[in-house]
């Protein structure tokens, strides 16, 4: 069988009927006593797995990090949402919308491991953030540290409200292989100053999978006086974490990234201490300063996709954040361990276990990372994305838990044979 025959063969399997919650649960049922370690590797079980994803037989799909795909289990019960909301219409959104809101972010607090009464569903990352970054009180002369390699928008949000109020931006460059956690902390103590007054963290660079010492940074800050904003957005859902152990000031994420709901849900985690501190996006009734939901005023929005969180959820808990995560460690030691130390083959994230888990960054020495991504997609038929900015030349890969190993093995191919001729 030729490549293009494999992949079409391998991706049709997800045209086939999607298993349902029901056998999904009890798929999972029957492995609850088989170690994460030892199911991660086993083929049969994340094969039955990935006929929950419907996948286009056309290419393989190694760009799981922009918008995951949403099971058809999931998918079809946000169908269900949206039909039951068109059915009731104005009578759901004056009765049970913001009783039905509240509840999903509960749940989204109980896997997070915050407070319910610290945690808002918005509508993405960029929101959240943007959010803390445009409702601090900023003077003239403040100044707020972030990376080079942090995603643009939060960056974009912090230009303009430099250019409105006259903060002083302080950028870091967070190198790809640090020799340990005092490299990453000391380059943000250092960029620290009696006037800052907000530091930017990614807990995993986007373009990269490199995950930083979150705890480490946020002791450090706040033992000067300076309030840690999180970039969660590849994080949640990703690889286990508590919130409250991280001890941030902000916490932000997208949840239709590695939780797979669909899109238009984020949220956003806010300390207590720090809530009657912001103002709000938009302006709002609520004059409960000390009360989260102040911040939460969005106008009229999709509320079928609030409901959708809660049975992405229940899919992710029965999964269990342990066994994805080592499915996902699995997948990107897989392929890394087959690559690693070739002749021109450049991989720009950490190997160390405790800064990475399913994203790597890889490049190839000659050939620009857009080419790259452009001769991978043509030559090989596996989608990707190239970066070129802050440091970094290569291809962000984002494999995800239906991804087979035969799938890597042609990537491994793509990059061997595209690197002996660049």
């Amino acid at each position: 069988m030729n490549k293009r025959s494999f992949i079409k063969s391998t991706a049709m399997t997800g045209i086939a009927a999607a298993i349902g919650m029901d056998t999904l649960a009890a798929l999972f049922d029957s492995k609850k006593n088989v170690p994460a370690d030892l199911l991660a590797s086993d083929a049969d079980f994340w094969g039955k797995i990935r006929k929950d994803y419907l996948l286009k037989p056309d290419y393989i799909n190694l760009e799981n990090g922009y918008y995951n795909f949403v099971p058809q289990p999931t998918l079809e019960k946000y169908i269900q949402h949206i039909r039951d909301i068109n059915y009731q219409a104005s009578y759901y959104m004056r009765t049970v919308q913001w009783d039905n809101k509240t509840r999903m972010a509960a749940k989204l607090a109980e896997v997070a491991g915050c407070s319910p009464d610290e945690l808002i569903i918005t509508r993405n990352a960029t929101e959240s953030l943007d959010l803390v970054i445009g409702g601090q009180d900023w003077k003239a002369g403040d100044e707020a540290v972030m990376a080079v390699q942090d995603y643009g928008s939060m960056i974009d949000m912090f230009e303009q409200v430099s250019n409105r109020y006259g903060i002083k931006l302080v950028k870091v460059s967070v190198p790809n292989h640090p020799e340990s956690d005092d490299d990453i902390v000391s380059l943000y103590a250092n960029a620290i100053t009696t006037k800052t007054k907000l530091m930017m963290v990614s807990h995993i660079i986007n373009i990269t999978g490199h995950i930083l010492p979150i705890r480490k940074i946020c002791d450090m800050a706040h033992s000067k006086g300076v309030a840690v904003m999180v970039d969660g957005a590849h994080a949640y859902g990703h690889f286990q974490y508590k919130i409250d152990d991280l001890n941030c000031d902000y916490y932000g994420t997208s949840l239709h990234k590695w939780m797979s709901v669909p899109l238009g849900a984020g949220f956003l985690y806010i300390k207590k201490t720090r809530i009657d501190k912001l103002w709000p996006l938009l302006g709002d009734g609520n004059k409960d300063m000390a009360s989260i939901k102040r911040l939460n005023h969005t106008g009229t929005h999709p509320c079928a996709t609030d409901l959708a969180v809660e049975d992405a959820l229940d899919y992710y808990n029965m999964m269990g954040g342990e066994k994805k995560e080592k499915r996902m460690r699995y997948l990107q030691e897989y392929w890394t361990d087959k690559v690693r130390g070739l002749p021109r083959i450049i991989l720009n994230t950490p190997k160390d276990l405790n800064r990475v888990c399913g994203i790597v960054n890889v490049g190839i020495e000659g050939i620009n990372p857009v080419e790259m991504a452009t001769r991978l997609m043509k030559e090989y038929k596996i989608f990707t994305v190239g970066i070129d900015y802050a440091n970094v030349q290569g291809c962000r890969i984002c494999p995800n838990v239906y991804t087979s190993l035969e799938e890597l093995d042609i990537f491994v191919e793509a990059l061997k044979s595209m690197a002996k001729k660049a």
